[in-house]
């Protein structure tokens, strides 16, 4: 009864117009339009405003590096504080750098002298790339004046070099190499967004069947007819990440290939699990939008949960249990590992050993509440 089950499983996919745009062509339209903010992956050219109070040679250096730094865009130099303000809360600038009168006549005289930045907080991205390139632009004038002192006590500039960084410390990103949000973030949602959509269009289905009365699959008390049921839609869940991870990171130019074999074995996985989890979550509804409403408000919290965009120690106890109950959880991790950094199937024993144990339970609860259907649903190939 496995394969009839399977036919008639794929039927109703295809015939039913809403599951069928979510299940296959949902997923193509959030690869092209959920990358395409951060196509960028690094921000560069934010605007800043410089207030140059001190009109000095060294507040023009200043000026000068702020506007060589590839990451700002210095769009006004002005001695007036209120000016820049004024910029700032128009959200004409995202930062402001504040260099204060008397500051070269301090650093001549060897006193500690200070430059300020502010910036908008309003733009989390935007705020974090202004104050770090004017506090690199202060930070980089530093530098030269603590050489020029060094190099006047030094018989050479080399010396100096090595006085001022005795340890020398050279960043070199590994797996992100690019360093851009689009590559951090993508790759997982990718996995979130196979799982929701997957999960709507199965509870779209389940709500539709029941509200005919009428089920697609002949034999349903037996155990073939649920297991066709199962790679049916373990099969959508295997080709929707397949495109992803095939083509959408090729296409996107994102950390792709670092453990092809073992990517492929916890996608089997994952897909049984996604399958067997809609299909259980499915049958707990009993009209069309309720699970597209659940799923929808569930999103966001689902992939904080996930532990990809917040820090699983800064989660309560309680949820950092029952995170392991989303098949995403362990499908974020794990895909993220093997597609991006290349780890073995070693390294994500624990993503393998919750799904395993996550498609178990949803298998024997899933079968037990098949087998409890058998009143309340109408075969539709006898209807």
């Amino acid at each position: 009864m496995i394969w009839p089950a399977f036919v008639a499983t794929w039927r109703a996919m295809l015939t039913d117009k809403g599951a069928l745009t979510l299940l296959f062509i949902g997923g193509i339209i959030y690869s092209f339009f959920y990358p395409l903010p951060y196509s960028t992956e690094i921000i560069q050219r934010v605007p800043v405003a410089v207030v140059d109070q001190d009109r000095s040679a060294m507040s023009r250096q200043l000026t000068r590096f702020a506007m060589a730094h590839p990451s700002l865009h210095v769009v006004a130099v002005t001695p007036d504080l209120p000016v820049a303000q004024d910029l700032l809360w128009r959200d004409q600038v995202m930062g402001v750098l504040i260099i204060p009168h008397g500051l070269q006549t301090d650093v001549l005289a060897g006193r500690a002298a200070h430059a300020q930045v502010a910036g908008n907080g309003l733009y989390l991205m935007l705020n974090k790339v202004a104050l770090n390139g004017l506090a690199e632009v202060v930070g980089t004038v530093s530098a030269g004046i603590e050489l020029k002192r060094l190099g006047a006590g030094t018989p050479s500039t080399i010396q100096a070099n090595q006085q001022r960084s005795p340890i020398a410390f050279d960043a070199v990103p590994l797996f992100n190499v690019k360093e851009g949000y689009g590559a951090y973030v993508v790759p997982g949602v990718a996995t979130l967004i196979v799982q929701q959509t997957l999960l709507i269009g199965m509870t779209m289905l389940f709500g539709t069947w029941y509200q005919r009365k009428a089920f697609p699959v002949a034999g349903r008390r037996t155990a073939g007819g649920y297991a066709g049921m199962l790679l049916a839609f373990a099969c959508v869940a295997f080709l929707n990440c397949c495109y992803f991870f095939g083509f959408v990171f090729w296409f996107q130019d994102y950390p792709r290939g670092g453990n092809f074999g073992g990517m492929l074995l916890l996608l089997v996985l994952f897909s049984l699990c996604e399958a067997a989890f809609g299909m259980l979550l499915g049958m707990l509804f009993r009209t069309r939008e309720r699970g597209t409403q659940l799923m929808i408000a569930t999103s966001m919290p689902v992939l904080f949960l996930a532990g990809l965009t917040w820090p699983v120690s800064s989660m309560p106890v309680v949820l950092q249990w029952l995170r392991w109950l989303l098949p995403s959880t362990a499908g974020i991790q794990g895909f993220v590992a093997l597609n991006q950094m290349g780890a073995s199937l070693y390294e994500i024993r624990h993503e393998v050993a919750g799904l395993l144990a996550l498609l178990v339970a949803c298998v024997a609860l899933g079968w037990w509440r098949w087998r409890g259907m058998e009143e309340t649903v109408v075969d539709l190939n006898k209807a």
